[in-house]
């Protein structure tokens, strides 16, 4: 089988990393990872070696290159593990809705508080837009554990795609102390305390690197 190579940034910071590194180490896939710090001098030129657009992440599978967080997934779904997606039809409309739904919007959530696993920022970037952001969030974690989610701890129940979308939005929810209550504050302690999630946020603790633009 051809070797998987998953480029990824800083993981203190890079969201769009943490969701394809997350769904491949869940499921116990083995890839070499490399790590390119981001926003430095050399970021362009060494992410060009890997990605045609310069951006992580991007996943390298023979002469297979992917890139976009959602894309990947997709990729290792197709070709390695299809339950990555809830089996049944309608929980996988439901379930790629909200992913993409993950990937594409909540713009004020990501600008105003953007993913800083070491710090801790209660109350920072909390401005209308981001509490509507919030709320669509917490509305999509309980319609979809209570819908599909009863036969597991995660939103269809099982780990997919969906929960690797929506992992740094928890992270953020921690950075910055959203409140959570009952449904969405279960699910969201849930993904915080995954092994493989703690496993990324002790290696983000042991980074070097500063990133001013996030450091609100």
């Amino acid at each position: 089988m051809n070797q998987l190579t998953l480029v990824i940034g800083n993981k203190n910071y890079s969201s769009w990393s943490l969701r394809p590194w997350l769904a491949m180490k869940k499921i116990r896939l083995d890839f070499t990872e490399v790590r390119i710090p981001l926003y430095t001098p050399e970021s362009r030129q060494q992410l060009l070696q890997y990605s045609p657009v310069g951006k992580v992440p991007v996943l390298h599978h023979g002469e297979v290159t992917v890139w976009e967080s959602l894309a990947i997934c997709e990729y290792i779904a197709e070709n390695f593990e299809p339950n990555l997606w809830p089996q049944d039809k309608i929980a996988r409309a439901i379930a790629r809705s909200v992913s993409n739904e993950m990937h594409a919007g909540f713009f004020s959530l990501r600008h105003q508080m953007p993913m800083n696993c070491r710090a801790s920022l209660p109350g920072k970037g909390m401005t209308p837009e981001v509490k509507a952001d919030i709320e669509r969030i917490k509305t999509i974690w309980r319609d979809c554990r209570h819908n599909f989610g009863r036969k597991g701890n995660f939103l269809f129940g099982h780990f997919t795609i969906a929960d690797a979308m929506f992992a740094p939005v928890v992270a953020r929810f921690v950075t910055y102390e959203v409140s959570l209550e009952g449904v969405e504050k279960a699910y969201a302690d849930f993904i915080w305390q995954l092994p493989e999630m703690q496993l990324w946020l002790e290696a983000a603790k042991q980074e070097k690197e500063t990133i001013t633009a996030f450091e609100l």
